[in-house]
């Protein structure tokens, strides 16, 4: 049996799940993030230390690029998808077939942008799902959630993060698209235990430049078991 799980997309990301259970058929759920929040170093690292978690966008960019680094943590409440396939199929009897990650893409409209440019991004799965989303704009910055400076300082563990792939974006400002990411063994045991999910997205190269839509956007995040 197949049971698969598609999560709704919201402005900036959808991260589906799609679950498989012997001999059944399949099912889907899907979910948006609850929190999300891009950071940035700014040209010369004065934008370090702000909080961008309310704002319409999420960025990732390479630190090479005129306007610094910029990258985006995206969570997710995983119960819903495991509480829908343990109705469905019986508590532990279905397995995971396949988990995608949806980004709408969406156009410049703040000088802090880095221009939009196609290039790789990585997504990783991070073990610290403490952090906060915070209030801050592009317009509007404050200090009342992560930050560049605690992203790296705190949340991430090089030693236990998974790094769920490297993708290619196109370099559109418009349009939903979709990533399938890795079936890691820690990703496999969040969606099992319908745990909290953090994804990390980075750039993987020293060119990419990534707009999407932020869960305070109209157009959204999914993820899809």
């Amino acid at each position: 049996m197949k049971s698969g799980f598609k999560l709704p997309p919201l402005a900036a990301l959808t991260v589906a799940f799609f679950v498989v259970v012997c001999g059944c058929g399949a099912a889907s759920f899907s979910t948006n993030a609850f929190s999300d929040a891009f950071v940035a170093t700014g040209p010369s690292g004065n934008l370090s230390a702000n909080n961008y978690g309310g704002g319409g966008a999420l960025a990732i960019a390479a630190g090479s690029l005129p306007l610094g680094e910029f990258q985006s943590v995206l969570q997710f409440d995983l119960a819903g998808a495991r509480n829908s396939f343990d109705a469905q199929f019986g508590a532990g009897l279905w397995t995971v077939q396949s988990v995608t990650l949806q980004l709408t893409a969406s156009p410049h409209n703040n000088a802090i942008y880095n221009n939009i440019a196609a290039g790789q991004f990585g997504v990783s799965l991070m073990q610290n799902n403490s952090w906060v989303e915070g209030t801050g704009t592009a317009g509007a910055p404050t200090s009342d959630g992560i930050s560049f400076n605690s992203l790296q300082s705190t949340y991430i563990n090089n030693a236990t993060d998974q790094a769920l792939g490297t993708f290619s974006f196109g370099g559109g400002s418009s349009g939903a698209n979709s990533y399938t990411l890795g079936l890691t063994s820690d990703l496999i045991a969040h969606l099992l235990a319908g745990d909290d999910l953090s994804l990390r997205l980075f750039a993987a190269d020293n060119v990419v430049s990534y707009l999407s839509s932020s869960r305070a956007n109209a157009r959204a995040q999914t993820v899809r078991p």
